[in-house]
């Protein structure tokens, strides 16, 4: 997180030109955020279990009845594709149909079997108060969904810096909220500065902060959050690998490389970024794997920004001075960046250690299940992994090895409301979703009674 200040603008990914300039939070509105929030989470936190349930039903309504604004809103901040922004508002929706859903359960008080003495003990979670989002530009709704759904239901309220590049979407999920039903202050966007943010977090107010952005300004956040003891949850990059060892359709296993790789122009900090192939069916994957890559290049979307483009266009040249070889159609126009593949770059060059946040997939040849592993859990990253294999007990076998939050076998695609999302090493701590996303910023309080 930066020192500077922050502009809050939508410019078009496509043609690179300004749609509109918000301007950032004065030191009064910032004020007035986390004065309002403080003081509706008294009356939330107050409400029933079935009470805020009841208001994240209607935030699900909300999303799915504004799903077309919502999509061309996203299109227009970042150059989604309109029909993965609104296969995201929907998926964000049934993230607070879940929480709706299984809140009772979920914070229902947890009995504790005495090993000595008479009474009664129990563990009751409950909310800590205002908690702090700091979110990122490529997922506006999920990422808000994934932090916003188990915090408001468990009774804590929320004040949220969206990404610049986001005010419109953000101001959209206020006004959700807003109509909701949610009491003023439960949720609050606030356009903040980074100067703003780190007072924030300073705040005693303030009783946690979710994170989900780069490594380095998970680092700063982190640091500011320790220094005034605060919780924190981060969700960082990732270098995802998708590691193939062996296949009874190769085809359909390359297909499922490319859909990883290429979700929101390979903008997602879970794709399968390295694709690790064992060396008997190497030539054929990526044969195969490289045609449907580049049949992709027919309406690529553009990158989120020129910036963004310019960035990775560097990156890549660095790998193919490292010796990896490129396969693409065209050339990096503005925002827009050609779906590429790199290969041969060798596991000890600089570049392989970099996460590339596009639609670029480096693949690798393994001459052993050993190696693939030991070449999953080469980078600084640990967030998601993916394992192809027809051999169930290898499946299990490479999934206990790899270093990473999550595991999937098999299949791409399969994340839920149900699932806990987060990572290990550098892709930050934590978990969101699930029964442990409730948990992160929940006082699980012990009450213990003694016989009377």
């Amino acid at each position: 997180m930066k020192a500077d200040t922050q502009r809050y603008a939508v410019v078009d990914p496509a043609t690179n030109e300004l749609v509109r300039e918000y301007p950032s939070a004065t030191d009064a509105a910032m004020e007035l955020a986390l004065g309002a929030a403080a003081n509706a989470y008294r009356e939330w936190s107050n409400q029933s279990v079935a009470q805020r349930a009841g208001l994240l039903r209607a935030v699900a309504a909300l999303h799915t009845a504004r799903s077309g604004e919502l999509a061309r809103i996203a299109h227009r901040e970042m150059g989604k594709p309109l029909d993965e922004a609104a296969a995201e508002v929907e998926f964000s929706a049934s993230i607070y149909s879940f929480y709706a859903a299984n809140a009772h359960r979920f914070l229902a008080d947890e009995p504790i079997e005495l090993i000595e003495g008479e009474g009664t003990a129990f563990v009751r979670r409950q909310p800590i108060g205002v908690l702090l989002g700091i979110m990122p530009w490529n997922y506006p709704y999920y990422q808000v969904a994934r932090f916003a759904a188990p915090n408001l239901v468990l009774g804590n309220t929320i004040v949220l810096k969206p990404a610049p590049q986001c005010p419109e979407s953000s101001a959209a999920l206020q006004r959700i909220f807003t109509d909701a039903g949610l009491p003023e202050g439960g949720y609050v966007n606030v356009y903040a500065t980074n100067e703003q943010a780190v007072g924030a977090i300073a705040d005693r107010r303030v009783q946690g902060v979710s994170f989900t952005g780069s490594e380095r300004a998970g680092a700063r956040v982190a640091e500011i959050a320790g220094r005034h003891l605060k919780k924190v949850v981060l969700e960082l990059g990732g270098s995802d690998p998708f590691i193939v060892l062996s296949s009874d359709d190769l085809d359909a296993t390359a297909q499922a490389a490319v859909d990883t790789r290429f979700e929101n122009t390979g903008q997602a900090c879970n794709a399968g970024k390295r694709i690790i192939v064992a060396a008997d069916i190497y030539d054929e994957f990526l044969d195969t794997f490289t045609k449907k890559v580049l049949a992709r290049a027919d309406g690529t979307a553009p990158l989120s920004s020129v910036t963004a483009a310019e960035r990775l266009e560097a990156q890549v040249q660095r790998a193919v001075d490292d010796g990896a070889t490129l396969i693409c159609e065209g050339r990096r126009d503005g925002a827009f960046f050609p779906p590429s593949v790199l290969s041969g770059l060798s596991p000890a060059s600089p570049s392989a250690a970099e996460e590339l946040f596009g639609p670029v997939a480096t693949v690798y040849r393994v001459e052993s299940e050993a190696e693939a592993v030991e070449l999953a859990n080469s980078t600084p990253y640990g967030l998601g992994s993916y394992v192809y294999t027809t051999d169930p007990e290898q499946a299990m076998r490479v999934a206990d090895r790899i270093e990473a939050g999550m595991v999937f076998v098999n299949g791409v695609g399969l994340e839920g409301p149900e699932l806990p999302f987060g990572g290990v090493k550098r892709s930050g701590f934590g978990r969101e979703l699930g029964r442990a996303g409730i948990d992160e910023f929940a006082n699980k309080k012990l009450i213990r009674t003694a016989r009377t």
